[in-house]
């Protein structure tokens, strides 16, 4: 039995090398942009010398290269000092695939005015920044864009030039489109510039992982991966690659763990968040054994990542809840275990995010059960806490990173959360599902959410 396991675990490793072929290249520096410094002003009147006046009429273009999304309902303000607007709107500028430093100002000369700022498909960058009447702030945040698109292979090369995207990454688009796209969410808003510089120093922070890691441009169900960025100070960007359905394997096979190593650089992450799929022994094409292909997988992760001078970091799932009350089910068979021992094996870091979870869930209380939207995958609330988990975990495990963690955030403990009343963060995130945005005529196969009792295999709905 010894030799049969070993057997399989010296498989695995030739089949993750075959599958993962432009990974397995000596790593390349990724090519520098050319240097970036746009600025647009929001006011009516003229714009201030350098920068680029933005009517509210100003609806995006590929050939204007800037403009506010579809839906925007903006109109001048403070007597034409400022664009504002009751209802979230987005605004988009056609940029090369980076790291970028967004610098704001807003305020308003008469109205005290609270402001939040997201960027891409949903990532939270600045939380309720409030400012008084006839005050103007400057903030700063750093956010990642990037496009499916491979560096061009050389001739006789093997594989593909591009990422395979699937009918769930219809949810989070704006995360492969060639734009930035900032969304401003405020019952007053009060913009009047905005500045746009290349951050091609900036650390990155890498995240792989299926649906609970993911973005989404609805708010049925918001990750923390879409909510780590707001607890770093400019300079750190979070590129979130997590998808619907994707386990290590399947990840790999459709490139986009090849687009993380085609733009990582040394003294970036990469956190890694597998096991909700990767259990699924009805999904053979995408199933990874606990001990055996599972650990496998996580070694060539861990070996490209520091092949790039980049360091890797381990995260446990969160552990399911019951739908309806949010007790732990005390799921997820040995891959908790696998990913601890690989972590012990290898000396990396590692934050338990399952024990974190179920210590979580444990101590909510009422608010139990608006952590997860379905069981699965958490509701704002839910992936606000997961995030100031992950956070803690950057703390304890003494990462270079936690010198980038904002001022504001306070030692977590989630056997002592935030209240869900407390955060308040639905009004941040739209009413609309988080798994909108589905190509037409793509059926997602299985039913999302679903949650089997802890000792069955998880059902063969896109996690």
């Amino acid at each position: 039995m010894k030799l049969l396991r070993r057997l399989l675990v010296v498989c695995s490793f030739v089949l993750v090398c075959s599958s993962m072929a432009g990974a397995q290249t000596a790593p390349v520096t990724p090519p520098a942009a050319a240097p970036l410094d746009l600025k647009f002003d929001f006011r009516a009147s003229t714009a201030k010398p350098g920068y680029t006046r933005v009517a509210p009429t100003a609806v995006y273009t590929d050939d204007a290269g800037y403009g506010y999304e579809p839906g925007a309902q903006v109109t001048t303000g403070d007597n034409g000092n400022t664009t504002t607007s009751e209802k979230p709107f987005l605004f988009s500028v056609k940029v090369p695939e980076g790291d970028y430093n967004i610098t704001v100002t807003f305020g308003d000369s008469a109205v005290a005015t609270t402001t939040t700022f997201k960027a891409e498909s949903g990532r939270l960058m600045l939380e309720r920044v409030e400012v008084p009447a006839g005050q103007v702030v400057e903030r700063t945040f750093t956010t990642n864009v990037r496009t499916p698109k491979l560096p061009k292979l050389p001739m006789n090369a093997t594989g593909r030039e591009e990422v395979t995207l699937d009918q769930f990454d219809g949810s989070s688009m704006r995360d492969w489109d060639n734009k930035l796209n900032i969304e401003i969410v405020s019952p007053h808003a009060a913009l009047r510039t905005m500045e746009i510089t290349s951050a091609p120093t900036a650390i990155t922070v890498f995240v792989a992982g299926d649906s609970t890691v993911t973005d989404r441009d609805g708010g049925g169900d918001v990750s923390w991966g879409q909510m780590l960025s707001r607890f770093f100070k400019p300079g750190v960007a979070v590129s979130n690659h997590g998808q619907s359905g994707e386990t290590m394997k399947s990840f790999a096979n459709a490139l986009r763990l090849d687009k993380i190593l085609s733009q990582m650089k040394k003294g970036d992450y990469l956190f890694m968040q597998f096991a909700h799929n990767d259990s699924k022994i009805a999904w053979p094409q995408t199933y990874v054994e606990a001990e055996t292909t599972y650990k496998a997988y996580l070694k060539v992760y861990i070996a490209e990542t520091r092949l790039r001078g980049a360091t890797p970091v381990l995260v446990t799932a969160m552990d399911r809840g019951v739908k309806g009350t949010g007790a732990p089910t005390h799921g997820h068979g040995g891959y908790p275990e696998a990913m601890r021992e690989v972590a012990r094996e290898e000396h990396v870091p590692l934050i338990d995010l399952y024990n974190m979870s179920i210590a979580f869930y444990e101590a909510a209380g009422a608010d139990a059960p608006k952590i997860l939207a379905d069981g699965t995958h958490s509701t704002a609330y839910g992936g606000y806490e997961f995030a100031k988990c992950i956070v803690m975990g950057i703390k304890q495990n003494k990462l270079d990173l936690a010198n980038y963690i904002v001022d504001d955030f306070k030692d977590f403990d989630p056997s002592h959360p935030d209240s869900l009343a407390a955060l308040n963060l639905a009004p941040l995130f739209s009413s609309g599902g988080g798994r909108r945005g589905v190509p037409p005529g793509a059926t997602p196969t299985g039913a999302p959410g679903t949650n089997p009792p802890a000792s069955t295999n998880p059902g063969p709905g896109p996690l």
